[in-house]
């Protein structure tokens, strides 16, 4: 028999130092140097497992078995308990639903809880719980964006048919709305942009359509087809609408495209003549500008004049009533001085008997030729009345006479 078999008169152990456990050792001794067998060993596994099933045999209601020696053990038979294993198979079944009701809400999504088919509640990210086949819940992801696209050919306001490609985006906005409301939400949406797609081009020329008018087309394709999910309580949010492409039928389709390039064309011209205009349009009107501010500062500066002049005169008639004489001669000088400012030529006061002395100054301004030519030249700038009495003076001179002097260069108009 093994040395830790259960119910075996004889039990050593390797620790024991060969005692008995709790009794002396086979030789009378002390069992190799242990006090009276008190020291004891490690656990002894397969009794402790052979204690727990007897105790799972008196739980269930088994009977006791046979100690050794052929005597029964203590306590014998016990009547079977008919209820105590259904119940330990309910407290496992119990323990492996309630386990079982433990679920994870990831950060984009929102689970939507129906009890029995009824709304209950809606639940956010994080772990948790709910009683299994009691309430249903749902995942709906409301951050992931969702596409549809639809190719249709319809008919438009002039009895024309075109093809039309159209994509829709969209996200959940109402979880509750989007799973309570609708049973196939896909083919909700494809019935509603349908229809709110055939009810637009249904109101617009073919033309339109195929040119500058997809735009337009597109916007009021979204705002209807968003009146639609509304009114249904789909629970969705519209994010674009795009018109991806349109179409004539076939066998047009190449006349439609000469249309659309004569268009283009026609475009660009307008295009062209519209940048053209605002380039000279700026210019010409800078000019105009110009010419009017000239205007103005002329207009200025005559009216400016004028009042100077005006003023002037009118100090000067003071001065006049004042004292005639010298006005008089002070206007006669500054008449003078404006008359022979800008003349080349010189005139000289002598008296009657000094002599007559002439340079030819204006022909020193402008530099002397030589000869005749710039005397000819020079005389013929002079007045004739200068002339004369140049002549006049040359010949009394020759002559020796000094009478005829005082026919020298006099002021005049005194």
């Amino acid at each position: 028999m093994a040395w830790n078999e259960p119910g075996g008169g004889n039990q050593h152990d390797p620790w024991s130092g060969g005692g008995r456990r709790g009794g002396k050792s086979d030789g009378g001794g002390n069992g190799g140097g242990n006090n009276g067998g008190n020291n004891q060993g490690p656990p002894d596994l397969d009794e402790a497992l052979k204690k727990f099933q007897d105790k799972l045999n008196r739980m269930v209601g088994g009977g006791g078995k046979k100690g050794g020696g052929g005597k029964k053990g203590g306590g014998g038979n016990k009547p079977r308990n008919t209820f105590a294993l259904p119940g330990l198979l309910i407290i496992v079944a119990l323990a492996i639903w309630a386990a079982s009701g433990f679920y994870l809400v990831d950060q984009s999504e929102r689970g939507v809880v129906l009890r029995f088919g009824k709304f209950q509640e809606i639940v956010t990210p994080g772990l948790q719980w709910n009683p299994p086949l009691v309430d249903d819940v749902r995942m709906v992801n409301v951050t992931r964006v969702r596409s549809i696209t639809q190719t249709q050919s319809m008919l438009t306001r002039d009895e024309n048919i075109v093809e039309v490609e159209i994509s829709a985006q969209y996200q959940v906005a109402n979880p509750r709305d989007f799973v309570i409301n609708l049973r196939d939400p896909n083919l909700s949406i494809e019935n509603a942009l349908d229809s709110s797609l055939r009810h637009v081009v249904g109101g617009t020329d073919m033309i339109e359509i195929l040119t500058s008018g997809r735009e337009i087309l597109g916007s009021s394709v979204a705002s209807r087809l968003q009146s639609y999910l509304d009114s249904y309580g789909a629970g969705i949010r519209l994010q674009t609408i795009n018109i991806e492409s349109t179409s004539a039928p076939d066998p047009v389709i190449d006349a439609f495209d000469d249309v659309i390039r004569a268009r283009e064309d026609r475009q660009r011209i307008i295009n062209q003549a519209i940048a053209y205009a605002n380039s000279v349009i700026p210019e010409a009107q800078g000019q105009a500008q110009r010419i009017i501010e000239q205007g103005q500062g002329y207009r200025e500066s005559v009216v400016a004049e004028a009042q100077g002049q005006a003023n002037r005169f009118n100090s000067l008639l003071g001065e006049y009533e004042n004292s005639p004489e010298v006005m008089r001669e002070r206007m006669y000088l500054d008449a003078i001085q404006d008359v022979f400012g800008g003349t080349p030529k010189v005139l000289l006061d002598v008296s009657e008997n000094a002599p007559l002395m002439y340079l030819p100054l204006d022909q020193m301004r402008g530099g002397s030729s030589g000869g005749s030519s710039s005397n000819q030249s020079g005389n013929e700038n002079l007045d004739p009345r200068v002339l004369e009495r140049l002549s006049s003076g040359q010949s009394s001179q020759s002559s020796g006479s000094s009478s005829n002097s005082s026919n020298s260069i006099r002021r005049e108009g005194r």
